[in-house]
C-alpha cells in the first residue's frame, strides 16, 4: 500500500470520526465554541504531523488521542460558561478526579474499551476501567432533580424514566408530541429535559425543546435518538449530550448526572 493510499485512508476516517469527535470535545468541555477550537487544533496537529496516526492505534483511537495530547497540553481548560448553570456545573467539574471525565465519555458515550482508553489517555487497561468507577461514584453526588421525558415509543419512554428514577430523580411526565412535550413542561418547570427528536405526529422533538428553552432558560438537555446525524451537522448550535439508539443504561446514567451540573441549552436548529 502507498503512502499516498494511506493518507487518502487516514483523512477518509478523520472525516467519518469528526462528527463523535466534535460530540466528545463539546461535552468534555462543556462549550461547543470551545470544543471545536480543540477539534480543530487536533485537526491541525495531524496535518502537521509527518508520521501521520499514532502507531499501532486504530485510526478513530488515535483520532482521540492527538485531540487528548491537544488539550492536556493546553492545561485542560474548560469552555467559558454561556450561562448561570454552566458556570456553576464548571466549578463542580474542576473538583473530579483528573482524567475520570475523559474516561467516562470515552467510554459510556463514545463506546471505546477499556484498553483503547488506555491508549487513548495514556496508563493501562485497569487504570481506564478505575477512573471510569471513579467518575461514575463521583457523579451519584450530583442534585436530583426533576426530569421530562419526550419520546413517542412507549416502552422506551418506560424504560429510560426507570433509569432516570431510579438514580434518585422525579420523572414529571412522559410527552409523545410537541404540543405534549410544551404542556408538560408549562404545568412543571423540569430540570432536565431526555427528548427524541422523531415524535408520534411526525413532529419535532427538536422545536419542542426550542419552544419549551423559550420559557425557560438554562434547562440541559440531552437527546437520544436513533438519528444523530441531523444533530452532529458542524452547524451551530449542537447540544452538548447526545446518545445513538439504541442505548446501554449507563450511557443514560452518566449523560444525565452530567447535564445536571454541565450543560448549555443553547436552542438547535432543526
Amino acid at each position: 500500500m502507498t503512502k499516498e493510499m494511506v493518507d487518502s485512508d487516514n483523512a477518509s476516517s478523520v472525516g467519518a470520526n469528526l462528527p463523535y469527535l466534535r460530540r466528545y470535545a463539546r461535552a468534555l468541555t462543556g462549550n461547543q465554541e470551545s470544543g471545536d477550537r480543540f477539534a480543530l487544533a487536533t485537526l491541525e496537529a495531524i496535518l502537521a504531523e509527518d508520521a501521520g496516526f499514532a502507531g499501532g492505534m486504530s485510526p478513530k483511537v488515535a483520532l482521540f488521542h492527538a485531540f487528548h495530547l491537544v488539550w492536556t497540553s493546553a492545561g485542560a481548560p474548560l469552555g467559558n460558561p454561556d450561562s448561570s448553570l454552566s458556570a456553576r456545573a464548571q466549578a463542580h467539574m474542576r473538583t473530579l478526579t483528573a482524567n475520570s471525565r475523559e474516561a467516562l465519555l470515552l467510554y459510556t458515550i463514545e463506546g471505546f474499551t477499556y484498553e483503547e482508553i488506555a491508549q487513548i489517555i495514556g496508563g493501562t487497561q485497569s487504570e481506564a476501567d478505575e477512573l471510569v468507577e471513579i467518575a461514575l461514584r463521583e457523579m451519584e453526588n450530583s442534585v436530583a432533580g426533576k426530569v421530562m421525558v419526550i419520546e413517542d415509543e412507549a416502552i422506551i419512554a418506560l424504560d429510560i424514566s426507570s433509569i432516570v428514577s431510579d438514580m434518585g430523580h422525579h420523572v414529571t411526565g412522559i410527552a409523545r408530541t410537541r404540543d405534549e412535550a410544551v404542556a408538560l413542561a408549562a404545568r412543571e418547570k423540569p430540570d432536565l429535559i431526555l427528548a427524541d427528536i422523531q415524535l408520534a405526529d411526525n413532529s419535532s422533538g427538536i422545536d419542542a425543546v426550542n419552544d419549551i428553552l423559550e420559557q425557560f432558560e438554562d434547562l440541559p438537555v440531552v437527546f437520544i435518538t436513533a438519528f444523530p446525524e441531523r444533530l452532529l451537522t458542524g452547524e451551530q448550535p449542537e447540544p452538548a449530550f447526545l446518545i445513538t439508539k439504541p442505548y446501554a443504561e449507563n450511557q443514560v446514567q452518566s449523560a444525565v448526572s452530567q447535564a445536571m451540573f454541565f450543560a448549555s441549552t443553547e436552542t438547535l436548529v432543526a
